[in-house]
């Protein structure tokens, strides 16, 4: 991570579980109860991205949140079926 401090990195955590949840919740039919599934993750998440003063600002946020991702794999060459490069 790239100077990512531990306030930040647990607001893009509780943003990831936000998201996780509201994809779960409304992958179904969407009930009186859906919005009750969502009010602590997203009490959770505004108080993190306050803590973290991200709240408001999107484009930090994201950084963050893509400091959690596994890095993309580099593209290389490819073996042939021979086994040789090419």
């Amino acid at each position: 991570m790239t100077g990512t401090t531990h306030p930040e990195l647990a607001a893009a955590q509780a943003c990831l579980r936000l998201l996780h949840t509201a994809r779960a919740a409304l992958s179904g039919p969407v009930t009186a109860q859906t919005a009750a599934l969502l009010a602590v993750p997203i009490a959770d998440a505004d108080e993190a991205l306050s803590r973290a003063g991200l709240a408001g600002n999107e484009a930090a946020l994201l950084n963050r949140i893509y400091d959690l991702s596994p890095p993309a794999p580099v593209p290389g060459p490819t073996p042939s079926p021979e086994g040789s490069l090419r």
